[in-house]
């Protein structure tokens, strides 16, 4: 679509009868703490608690408009679009149908009941709704109404846009967008570039979930494998076909952060706002973080969106583990010290009167034994390699765990000692399941009885799957049939055997 062509979409956009025009905050602690001038955009106190009111409320208004019999509208959604599309029908009084995934929290569902529309529950995973959506539009003649790739949708986030050149009508050196499906960054990229082209537009996705990265450094949408789902609002696997087009050269960078990154982000939104934002909604300030530091940008003007607050309570207990480590604030380390008197004495004067965080022991043999410790850092990286050095050279062998995803999601929370020589031919696997009723007792009659399990530990992260780390006995002669086996489950899995975590505190 052409640039002139799509300005004039967006600025007859209409999306205030449902939307409001968000502030756009400043914040000081962290435009102190980055030497920059720090906004942040808050579509998060929009009606639904994120954009997504926007896009939907526009398409749904041009389609009526063009279609005034119009018996009403459908889509496939398990988060913030499904309440944007049925606040919209509603607004407009017409009836809405919502295709949710089973794998869809009831706090979700009920929010989306609670507009007056119609939910259908099926399917195990947004594809399967969408084909069944697509399959009742045609049935019921009804009007489908795509999360992002469609016109409409894009000019209804572009006033995004519109509302922060007024807000802030001097000079803006970039803005960061999250990207899941693009419809954001689409509207949002498409009205800057066409009035104020010297704003850098740069995109942010989970460095698990980056589809638009791998379109961008291919040239070619591509679909993802499996994405994370730990920003589950921009979990998506392709990047829309519309989408795509408008911004592959309209955007002008593309970063990628990691969990605990977006975790940090979250805290930082806090302590600056009071506003508690959801993965996907800090996202972009996580990215705008990441590209200061990268870059040593210092005196600009810089713009964040928080798309979206619909937090689920129970997550924010995992976000206050994981903030610190995305931080550079806290390390986890794993120390071998000798099993003698005195041991723990010496270990805690060199780690000197830094905040211990978490100290985890258990007794291994009569000459060493090893330590999962969590200590907090005041000055970074910097400061965590010159603690590892010290602790080195006093002969203490030291493993980075920080980065380590099997000891901040299962390790530390089940150190317990070794199992000793009873178990052998062990396999160790980190599973991703769809936290329901039933899910892993449907993994476990599968297994059947071939396999012994001989390690297990499941932790509720407070979303829409859980993490489970299981261990396997599997004798040398079924490693065919059991890779086999993994294949055939549609289940994300990683094999965890090598893992230092599993190698020093549970093998």
């Amino acid at each position: 679509m052409r640039k002139d062509k799509f300005l004039e979409k967006v600025l007859t956009a209409r999306v205030y009868d449902v939307a409001r025009e968000t502030p756009l905050d400043y914040m000081p602690k962290i435009s102190r703490r980055f030497d920059n001038d720090v906004y942040l955009k808050r579509e998060d106190l929009q009606p639904v608690f994120s954009f997504k009111c926007r896009g939907a409320f526009n398409k749904i208004y041009q389609e009526l408009q063009a279609n005034p019999k119009l018996k009403g509208v459908i889509t496939a959604s398990a988060g913030n679009h499904a309440q944007g599309v049925a606040l919209a029908a509603k607004k407009l009084h017409l009836k809405a149908t919502i295709v949710m995934p089973t794998t869809t929290p009831d706090i979700k569902v009920t929010a989306v009941r609670a507009y007056g529309a119609r939910v259908v529950i099926y399917g195990e995973n947004f594809d399967a709704a969408k084909e069944y959506s697509d399959k009742l539009a045609k049935k019921e003649k009804l009007a489908y109404v795509h999360p992002f790739d469609d016109y409409d949708v894009m000019a209804g986030q572009g006033t995004i846009a519109h509302e922060i050149i007024r807000q802030h009508p001097d000079k803006i050196d970039a803005i960061f967008v999250a990207v899941g499906g693009g419809g954001l960054i689409a509207g949002i990229a498409g009205f800057m570039k066409a009035v104020k082209p010297e704003t850098r537009i740069i995109a942010v996705e989970p460095d698990d979930a980056a589809c638009f990265y791998e379109a961008r450094r291919t040239g070619r949408r591509v679909k993802l494998p499996d994405v994370g789902i730990f920003a589950d609002g921009v979990a998506v696997r392709q990047v829309g076909k519309l989408t795509f087009a408008m911004i592959k050269d309209l955007v002008d960078d593309v970063i990628l952060v990691s969990t605990d990154q977006i975790c940090a982000a979250i805290k930082d939104t806090y302590e600056d706002t009071r506003a508690i934002c959801e993965p996907a909604g800090a996202l972009s300030l996580a990215g705008l973080k990441k590209y200061v530091e990268s870059h040593a940008i210092e005196g600009q003007t810089l713009v964040a969106i928080n798309c979206g607050a619909n937090m689920n309570f129970d997550r924010l207990r995992h976000v206050s583990e994981r903030a610190e480590v995305g931080e550079d604030r806290e390390a986890l380390l794993a120390i071998e010290i000798p099993e003698r008197p005195g041991s723990f004495k010496r270990l805690c004067k060199l780690i000197g009167k830094r905040q211990i965080t978490e100290f985890n022991y258990r007794y291994s043999d009569d000459n060493l034994a090893h330590v999962f410790a969590g200590i907090e850092l005041t000055h970074g990286i910097e400061d965590k390699n010159k603690l590892i050095a010290r602790l080195r050279a006093k002969g203490y062998p030291v493993v980075d765990m920080t980065g380590n995803e099997v000891a901040k999601l299962h390790t530390r929370y089940m150190i317990g000692g070794h199992p000793g020589s009873s178990v052998d031919n062990e396999l160790l696997y980190r599973f991703q399941f769809p936290d329901r009723p039933g899910a892993l007792l449907n993994f476990l009659m599968k297994v059947g009885d071939r396999w012994n399990i001989s390690l297990f530990h499941y932790r509720n992260h407070g979303s829409n799957f859980g993490r489970i780390l299981m261990g396997f006995q599997v004798d040398r002669r079924e490693h065919k049939a059991f890779n086999a086996f993994l294949k055939s489950i549609d289940i994300p899995y990683w094999d965890e055997s090598d893992n230092d975590a599993y190698r020093l505190f549970l093998q």
